[in-house]
């Protein structure tokens, strides 16, 4: 397939599936239930570290954090006593446990009161044509925190080579601006340019088979080369095709 043909291809597949009925079957109608900042920024860092493995589970997971929360996430980070934090022990996500929700919900509290919240601690560290380095020195601030190490794999570091699948489809939701609804484009510090594909089994290997990815582990290495090809189709707004990949992928076996 020719580079226009396959922009043609993808940016009809975007259409289809970047539009507000997608928000339905997706772990980012957490965030939408939301209209502050600081909520919607919470509930979306939050549902993004648990969004991994069977999608109906990491909503239902999701909405028990919120209901953990008292669906007031920000109000509960900022102001939450000892008991508070002792309710979230029996939460559990695969290997995502109670534990590792109190220590999120300090390292989230660690950053509204000392760096002036979750956008600015991702502008710090902005670099101008990627987030990556970003979500690095935001794993080094996050932590700062006493916390037990087992937790410090529940955030992924690109320096360490992973694909950080997670957080960059957490910083799509917060930076993409989105005209159909989906994404909710609410940090104005950083720019849609400067986002990575959430690179994970099935857009990796829709993108193989689009020439789109050669490399065949899914890692920081792969998602800087998917990067490079997707910012030729789109240079603007490249984690766009993040929606046709996953939905050729997830709901068309593509």
């Amino acid at each position: 397939m020719k580079q226009t043909e396959l922009k043609e291809f993808l940016d009809v597949k975007v259409l289809e599936y970047n539009r507000p009925e997608f928000i339905e079957s997706d772990p980012i109608q957490i965030p939408h239930l939301f209209n502050k900042k600081e909520d919607i920024e919470i509930s979306g860092f939050l549902t993004a570290t648990i969004a991994w493995g069977n999608r109906k589970s990491i909503i239902n997971n999701a909405k028990r954090m919120m209901e953990y929360m008292d669906h007031s996430p920000f109000d509960f980070v900022k102001n939450h006593q000892e008991q508070d934090l002792q309710s979230l022990l029996p939460f559990v996500h695969r290997t995502f446990n109670g534990t590792d929700f109190i220590t999120f919900v300090k390292g989230l509290q660690h950053i509204y009161n000392n760096h002036h919240g979750l956008e600015q601690v991702f502008s710090v560290a902005n670099k101008q044509t990627s987030l990556q380095a970003a979500i690095h020195h935001f794993k080094k601030v996050f932590f700062e925190i006493e916390h037990q190490p087992r937790t410090q794999k529940h955030v992924s570091d690109p320096l360490k080579n992973s694909a950080a699948k997670r957080i960059n489809m957490f910083l799509r939701w917060m930076v993409r601006t989105d005209q159909s609804g989906v994404d909710f484009g609410i940090w104005k510090t950083l720019s849609p340019s400067q986002l990575s594909c959430p690179l994970d089994v099935h857009s990796g290997n829709v993108a193989r088979k689009l020439g789109l990815l050669k490399r065949k582990q899914n890692d920081a290495k792969a998602l800087r080369e998917l990067d490079e090809n997707l910012r030729i189709l789109d240079a603007t707004d490249p984690v766009k095709y993040d929606f046709a990949l996953f939905g050729l992928g997830v709901f068309e076996g593509f």
